[in-house]
């Protein structure tokens, strides 16, 4: 049986102002998924996280 999907992301977006800081986010994690999210400084991170 496969794992279901407990988080799905679709084409996420997120702006300050004119800066789009996020763009085109796409991700899905099953259940009992470990996952990382690694970037360059800047790269949106810490928003993403804040989003979820």
């Amino acid at each position: 049986m496969d794992a279901q999907n407990i988080l799905r992301l679709r084409n996420v977006v997120k702006d300050f102002g004119t800066f789009r800081a996020l763009h085109g986010i796409e991700l899905d994690i099953k259940e009992g998924e470990f996952f990382t999210i690694v970037g360059p400084s800047g790269s949106g991170k810490s928003t993403l996280i804040r989003l979820l």
